[in-house]
């Protein structure tokens, strides 16, 4: 009998997960239950991938720029991924702002839907507000600053367990480039020891994703538990099929490219690498996906490791096209809503390059969004006092837009990966997945 393929899996966990979530919702004591229960498999799944990302990005970042054997390798991928990456989130921007500007959600909202959801949401908008504010007291190069961590394992983790992602790129690509300066011989032992340390750290992936369709169970009725007010969900449905609507455009224009610049069928690339879009629907976050989304790209779709170690870490830090469209459809919604004086072509314009900027610095964490959201709505000069009731007005449907889009973030790092590999020659034809159980009868 025919094993089951993985994406399939997942899919009737997450069903599974919204249907037990939904029942759970109609009893009395289900959200209790399924908070204390339930829930808590979700976040060791979502630990355990976050537990592997910097040994995984330090292994694969550094094997792959030691294996170039040329520096000006470095160059011409580095120059080429964020080329592409930059055109990529202009255009999803466009795509946001074109169609929020045609179909208009924000304009006709009852003034009691206003206030219902100012009076629900007021303190999660405040929240984001005191986050952002933190970003923009930093001076100006402060995120050019933060590129360069003065103690590599704290960088591994902050205070609050986050790594500092681009530290992490920094210190490996520095690592890798010296690899390249010295002796080949001398350099061999580190070499064979980051190479090594890859290939365990793609198998501990391999075992994770045995228990990812029960850990998407239980992300989905924890997600499904909380909306509360299916009312306020309703009225925001314009807005929210219009986020829909343009991230679905993104993943068609990505296909696309897939097929003009790789040749490869876009149902071959889906089938492939949709387990990853599964788990970064269901996480919310690119950070934890990114360790499957790692082992898709090398092991199912052929991109080589030396692509796949640069490309991918650096797509997840600074590559946020869905995050992008959202934050333009955001802003345009908002001010149909509460200020439409507002709405110029030169605020749009600002829009596009305030949103650009801002998905280059936002987190690949869930609702970092939200926060940039702040900045580049006061780059156009929204009033200050509005701002709360602004934020407030999309905060209901925020999670889920979050899940929808942080598909469309990792399946534009996947694109990039490819479309850059196959420039360089290292998009490989018929890539071999690795099992977890590959080497288990030697040792069994």
């Amino acid at each position: 009998m025919k094993k089951l393929a993985l994406h399939w899996k997942i899919i009737i966990g997450m069903v599974l997960g919204i249907i037990f979530g939904f029942l759970m919702n109609s009893v009395d004591g289900g959200k209790g239950f399924v908070g204390d229960w339930i829930a808590p498999f979700g976040k060791i799944f979502i630990n355990l991938l976050k537990l592997i990302a910097v040994p995984l990005i330090l292994a694969s970042l550094i094997k792959g720029i030691s294996d170039l054997k040329d520096i000006s390798k470095i160059k011409t991928m580095g120059l080429r991924t964020i080329g592409i990456y930059i055109g990529t989130t202009v255009i999803a921007i466009i795509i946001g702002l074109s169609i929020v500007n045609i179909v208009k959600p924000g304009e006709g909202m009852p003034q009691e839907t206003i206030d219902k959801i100012k009076t629900t949401y007021q303190g999660n908008a405040d929240v984001m507000i005191g986050k952002a504010k933190v970003t923009q007291d930093a001076g100006p190069l402060q995120a050019l600053v933060d590129i360069f961590p003065s103690n590599i394992f704290f960088s591994f983790s902050d205070a609050n367990g986050k790594p500092a992602m681009l530290q992490v790129i920094f210190f490996a690509l520095f690592v890798g480039i010296c690899l390249l300066l010295i002796p080949v011989k001398k350099a061999k032992p580190l070499v064979d020891f980051f190479d090594s340390l890859n290939e365990v750290v793609m198998k501990m992936v391999d075992l994770i994703m045995l228990f990812a369709p029960y850990a998407v169970f239980a992300l989905m009725a924890n997600v499904i538990i909380a909306f509360d007010d299916t009312t306020i969900l309703v009225k925001l449905l314009g807005y929210a099929a219009c986020v829909v609507f343009g991230l679905f455009l993104m993943i068609c224009f990505y296909l696309l490219l897939i097929k003009i610049f790789t040749k490869k069928s876009p149902l071959w690339f889906l089938q492939r690498f949709s387990p990853a879009q599964l788990l970064a629907f269901s996480t919310s976050s690119s950070a934890a996906t990114l360790p499957v989304t790692m082992e898709r790209v090398e092991e199912h779709l052929g991109v080589d490791k030396e692509v796949s170690g640069f490309v991918l870490p650096v797509g997840a830090t600074v590559n946020m096209d869905g995050t992008s469209l959202y934050q333009g459809i955001a802003a345009v919604f908002i001010m149909q809503v509460i200020w439409p004086e507002g709405l110029t072509f030169t605020n749009q314009l600002v829009i596009v390059g305030t949103a650009l900027l801002a998905s280059i610095g936002s987190a690949a964490v869930p609702s970092a969004g939200m926060v940039m959201l702040v900045i580049v709505l006061e780059a156009i000069g929204f009033p200050p006092e509005l701002l709360p009731i602004g934020l407030a007005l999309i905060f209901a449907v925020d999670r889920p837009l979050d899940m929808c889009r942080t598909v469309v973030n990792v399946t534009g790092d996947a694109t990039v990966s490819m479309i850059v590999a196959k420039s360089l020659g290292k998009l490989h034809d018929n890539p071999k997945p690795k099992e977890w159980d590959d080497n288990y009868e030697n040792v069994k």
